[in-house]
């Protein structure tokens, strides 16, 4: 939840700076802090290949560069009905639809990199809500007074329920979808969208704005940042972390400790039988039970079909009974398979018709789910621990390794120590075992 949670704390901790006055900010700094950490972003989006976050950046530019502009414009009437139809309320209107519904459509697209046919369709979107915003948003041509706003302080705005409408549909969208996907994207996107609302909150423009403007864009910097750690120390098939996290784990180790090293039985022939997709499903799957691990042990994807699990602190006696339990969870498990490929079969006259009643309906979508085929999945496990034979965790390694072959040799969906060979767990034979 790091990713979730450290954005947030960032963006409590500039408001406590900016409301407290603890650390004075000047505007001309507050600018600056803005720029750098736009120009920051759209450079990292770009050489990471994240048009995703590049746009929302621009979306954030666009907002600042239009509140900022239209606010410059006073009519100097001073009367509550005129103050409402100003160009400042109008775009604190405009962005504030505006800016939420693009961060909706940014969260439910697809990454598609920077080629041209995918980056035309959005630049065309933002040039053409920046020309409504411009048209909604002009000024009286009879207002001749037009000031630059750059005050030490900003009044706080009661905002119109139809932003506030589409800030908070904006935030539960993204909210769900980072805790359905875990994401950095939906996370910095989440934490830019608040900082922005309390921008709009605090008029839209001036320093506190600004700066709630940098927070945003310093968020989504962010999240490419992260989302570049995460695929480089996680796999992104099964989520689990990956070879190069289990090496800079092991550098941490101490005494005692022990590895497990887990091996799919014959994945090679489910590959060969049922084809990749199935073979990746079963690795999700493995890689599902392995997350959940009792006894204090971390999962890792090691290479292939072979998973590692460190357990700190632990010998080889007291990760045995969890090890256990882990193996028989993945026995028991169970993957469906799809029926046959409806293209495949042979068309007939009454093949587009559908089922006269519900009961019908429901009696021969049972029927297709009991005729669907299931793989059961076993593991091999070989555990060993750091003793005073066993200095370096590359030696603890090996022996889990040669503990390994033995269970393999020793015919499959078992735990072997490096110590005498256990006998075979009981239970059926494995559909792919």
């Amino acid at each position: 939840m790091k990713s979730l949670l450290t954005p947030g704390i960032f963006l409590a901790a500039v408001a406590l700076l900016l409301h407290t006055g603890v650390v004075p900010l000047a505007a001309p700094v507050v600018l600056f802090a803005f720029y750098c950490a736009l120009i920051a972003g759209l450079l990292l989006a770009w050489r990471f290949h994240s048009s995703r976050i590049f746009f929302a950046l621009l979306v954030l530019f666009l907002a600042h560069q239009a509140l900022t502009y239209f606010s410059s414009f006073s009519s100097g009437l001073s009367s509550t009905a005129h103050a409402r139809n100003s160009p400042t309320s109008a775009a604190l209107a405009a962005v504030g639809i505006l800016l939420p519904l693009n961060f909706i459509i940014l969260s439910l697209q697809r990454e598609k990199g920077f080629a041209f046919p995918s980056l035309a369709p959005a630049a065309v979107v933002l040039f053409v809500e920046s020309v409504i915003v411009a048209v909604i948003c002009r000024p009286d041509p009879t207002a001749t007074q037009r000031t630059i706003h750059h005050a030490a302080t900003t009044v706080s705005l009661p905002l119109p329920f139809a932003t506030l409408l589409a800030f908070a549909a904006a935030a539960v969208l993204l909210l769900t979808r980072y805790l359905l996907f875990r994401k950095p994207f939906e996370s910095g996107l989440l934490w830019s969208l608040a900082a922005c609302l309390l921008a709009l909150h605090f008029g839209g423009a001036g320093r506190i704005p600004t700066a709630y403007f940098a927070t945003a864009a310093f968020s989504l910097a962010a999240a490419v940042v992260e989302t570049s750690y995460l695929l480089a120390y996680h796999d992104e098939l099964t989520t689990l972390p990956s070879r190069r996290a289990f090496r800079e784990v092991l550098l941490r180790l101490e005494a005692p400790y022990s590895i497990a090293v887990a091996d799919i039985d014959h994945f090679k022939r489910c590959n060969d039988t049922y084809g990749h997709d199935v073979g990746d499903q079963v690795l999700r799957l493995v890689a599902s039970r392995l997350a959940r691990v009792t006894g204090g042990g971390q999962a890792y994807r090691f290479g292939g079909e072979e998973f590692a699990i460190v357990f700190p602190g632990k010998t080889t006696a007291d990760v045995l009974e969890h090890l256990e339990t882990l193996r028989g969870e993945i026995e028991a498990s169970r993957l469906r398979l799809r029926g046959p490929d409806r293209r495949r079969q042979p068309r007939g006259a009454d093949r587009r018709q559908r089922p006269r009643t519900t009961g019908q309906a429901i009696r021969q979508l049972s029927r297709v789910a009991a005729e669907a085929p299931e793989l059961s999945v076993t593991i091999s496990i070989g555990v060993a621990s750091s003793r005073r034979e066993n200095p370096s965790a590359e030696e603890v390694i090996q022996a889990a390794d040669k503990a390994l072959y033995r269970a393999k040799a020793g015919g499959r969906n078992r735990v072997e120590t490096v110590a005498s060979p256990r006998r075979r767990a009981r239970g059926k034979a494995a559909g792919i075992a």
